[in-house]
């Protein structure tokens, strides 16, 4: 399964999902005596972005069984356009009961009354903390982390030996990176190829103590921010690092370099495995991405269950939830189509299980989650098109963080 997240922007530990008090179908807040009920069977109608249809498939499946057992029906509705879509929906009267939301997008929602807040009814499910934080707003939890995700650094194998490298050789830091990203450049293969946006070059930030948003607020022209850029340009200068963007021919992402032999390395989360599937006969290992001067650093996107503001079923919503939460079922999920759990039990069996992802799952402890924040979109946009343009020579980190200080500051304010 392949998941690029368009707009994940590590926050600080105030990700943000909130509902709106108001909204057509009333604001409630977590636990509320008013919270919409219908009584009886219902039918539930759930709107995912799927990766194919595997993902479909287990979540339908998930779904059936939870229907068959509490007397309701399920309709899953694979969006084309899920963003599109559930903009449509909200604006209707009938949006659907339980969606997809992007950590990214929690702060939108909620500011404009599209969702219910029902945490503090699945907060005992032991869901890691950083994910609690990716959908809490305004102090309020506001749904179930479903899954995770979190970047690493994968490694072709073939390569790696061809270059006299060993295991002893991994990267633990900065100095270490530039060094074997030195030695696999080779003719048309570069060391080390990444996304051309934030997603992936915002990691080097993380591990250099830097951030968009702290505590809230716009902290993009902290110094970590610059120094992260910086290093990403100095690889580039060295001629060891390249965008996707910059490969001959350009690549899709940083797995399709990878795949083709354009790059030795790359850094992409647990989705690679299902990228990786075009690719058969490419060897790699995937290893947690290196320290930087701040020390361990990476990013986490994730979505949560969304349920609706206005859905006149968030009883039976909520029941259906937490039947998709439970270890067993992410297990079957991970299973399915490679997503890692949202709880602490079930990323120690999703470990156990696959002993290959454990880069992953130790990055969910130090992992940075989606920037929430409303009003922030087109200011990050605007970022990532000038942080596309970046080569080893040309591009100007400094100015695109101070633009990037100034805009989101006015957007938030």
């Amino acid at each position: 399964m392949r998941r690029i997240p368009t707009l994940a922007v590590a926050v600080t530990a105030t990700t943000m999902l909130a509902l709106s008090a108001c909204g057509g179908g009333g604001g409630f807040s977590s636990g509320s005596a008013t919270q919409n009920t219908k009584t009886g069977p219902v039918k539930l109608t759930v709107m995912i972005g799927s990766s194919g249809d595997a993902e479909t498939t287990a979540v339908k499946a998930a779904t059936a069984a939870w229907a068959a057992k509490s007397g309701n029906t399920v309709e899953v509705i694979a969006a084309s356009d899920l963003g599109q879509q559930l903009g449509q929906a909200f604006a209707s009267s009938s949006p659907p009961d339980v969606f997809y939301t992007d950590a990214s997008k929690i702060g939108t929602y909620a500011k404009a009354g599209n969702l219910f807040a029902y945490g503090d009814q699945v907060k005992d499910a032991g869901f890691v903390d950083s994910l609690v934080q990716s959908f809490t707003y305004d102090g309020k939890f506001y749904c179930a982390p479903k899954d995770s995700s979190t970047l690493a650094l994968q490694i072709n194998t073939d390569m790696w030996k061809a270059a006299g490298l060993t295991e002893a050789d991994y990267p633990k830091d900065w100095a270490g990176l530039e060094s074997v990203a030195t030695k696999l450049t080779k003719g048309n293969v570069t060391g080390l190829v990444i996304g051309n946006d934030i997603n992936r070059s915002g990691a080097f930030m993380k591990q250099a103590g830097g951030w968009v948003v702290t505590d809230g607020k716009m902290s993009a022209d902290a110094a970590g921010n610059l120094q992260g850029l910086q290093e990403v340009q100095k690889l580039m200068k060295a001629g060891v690092l390249k965008f996707n963007t910059q490969t001959k021919p350009a690549a899709g992402w940083g797995g399709e370099a990878f795949g083709k032999g354009l790059a030795a390395m790359t850094m992409e989360g647990n989705w690679i495995a299902g990228g990786m599937k075009d690719f058969p006969k490419i060897k790699y290992t995937t290893v947690e991405l290196p320290a930087g001067p701040a020390g361990k650093g990476t990013l986490t996107f994730t979505n949560c269950w969304g349920i609706a503001a206005k859905s006149p079923n968030q009883t039976q919503s909520v029941d259906l939830v937490k039947s998709l939460i439970t270890p067993e079922q992410q297990m079957k999920f991970a299973d399915a189509f490679g997503v890692m759990p949202s709880t602490t039990q079930g990323l120690q069996q999703f470990a156990e299980k696959y002993p290959d992802s454990k880069a992953f799952v130790d990055g969910a402890a130090y992992g940075q989650g989606p920037v929430n924040l409303a009003g922030l979109d087109d200011v990050i946009s605007k970022f990532n098109s000038q942080l596309g343009t970046m080569t080893g020579t040309s591009g100007d980190p400094k100015a695109w963080l101070g633009d990037l200080q100034k805009n989101g500051t006015a957007a938030l304010g």
